[in-house]
């Protein structure tokens, strides 16, 4: 089977392209007509054996439905293997029932996507209480891309060998301590005990190991910037000298840059999977990597 094209959705031409170039293909941006009534009508390009679909899902309820469609006229078009790459992947944090009768999205996601496509390619899933990403989509092949060696090469030259890499909570370890390995450097992760979803306390073990060291904060998801500003205040009482952060997937508003730097943040730095102006790190090399036998290579 061939691959000749990648087609996008149209929020995500940038990002498709830098990636489409890495892998030799032509794009196509997939068309989106919105009815008055708000009902969509999707368009898209000619299909190919295997097709290599782009669309981060953040804002992601019209997203969900135009892949859907594009994924059916792909089908009926010709298309036998539908490659879906989503750098953001929605829907993954509600993954289990917290509450009474709550739904669990990230099993109705799971099985809405893998229905309509062969292989699902994300990066830094939102996976806390989930083994495998494979378990999210039954039936169909299904990768989590790790954000660290892009986020790595991005900041190896520049930095501080005293920086002492830091995470938000214990369920950021996993990742904290591959970048700090990465880049050669030590790693601590803080307390957090959450009050609800703007309302966080953060504290560190040991915060004299911190003292008179410059930090990089390291998160996956920044979506209310609470997290971040609370874990700023404590590297700021621990006396750090400055404080650096990294983000996989920046989904807080633009307005939300300042009152970081209010809460004693020097720069912002996030990866291009969600589209913002802290971002700074492309992730089309590890994308391109892992896709590189869909095209023959």
């Amino acid at each position: 089977m061939t691959v000749s094209a990648l087609q996008c959705l149209p929020s995500a031409v940038d990002a498709a392209a830098r990636l489409a170039k890495r892998l030799g293909l032509s794009i196509h941006k997939i068309k989106v007509h919105r009815f008055p009534d708000k009902e969509l009508r999707v368009t898209v390009g000619a299909a190919t054996e295997i097709t290599i679909v782009f669309g981060s899902l953040y804002q992601p309820n019209e997203k969900l439905l135009a892949l859907l469609f594009a994924s059916e006229a792909l089908r009926r078009n010709g298309a036998k293997r539908l490659v879906l790459v989503t750098p953001y992947l929605c829907y993954m944090r509600q993954d289990a029932a917290f509450h009474e009768s709550e739904a669990i999205s990230q099993n109705v996601i799971g099985r809405l996507l893998a229905g309509s496509f062969d292989r699902i390619v994300t990066v830094d899933a939102h996976l806390h209480r989930t083994d495998n990403i494979g378990d999210v989509f039954p039936g169909i092949e299904a990768n989590d891309l790790s954000a660290a060696p892009a986020i790595a090469e991005a900041l190896r030259a520049g930095i501080d060998r005293q920086t002492f890499v830091v995470g938000p909570d214990e369920e950021s370890r996993s990742w904290v301590s591959d970048l700090a390995a990465r880049l050669g450097l030590d790693h601590a992760v803080a307390r957090k005990c959450r009050r609800d979803d703007r309302s966080v306390e953060i504290a560190f073990p040991e915060p004299a190991l911190l003292a008179n060291r410059p930090a990089l904060l390291v998160d996956d998801i920044v979506s209310s910037g609470a997290t971040v500003a609370a874990c700023a205040k404590a590297l700021q009482s621990a006396g750090v000298t400055a404080i650096d952060a990294v983000i996989t997937h920046a989904l807080f508003p633009t307005e939300l840059v300042g009152t970081l730097f209010a809460a004693g943040v020097r720069s912002i730095k996030s990866t291009d999977s969600v589209p913002h102006p802290t971002n700074a790190i492309a992730l089309d090399s590890v994308l391109a990597e892992t896709l590189r036998k869909e095209c023959g290579e």
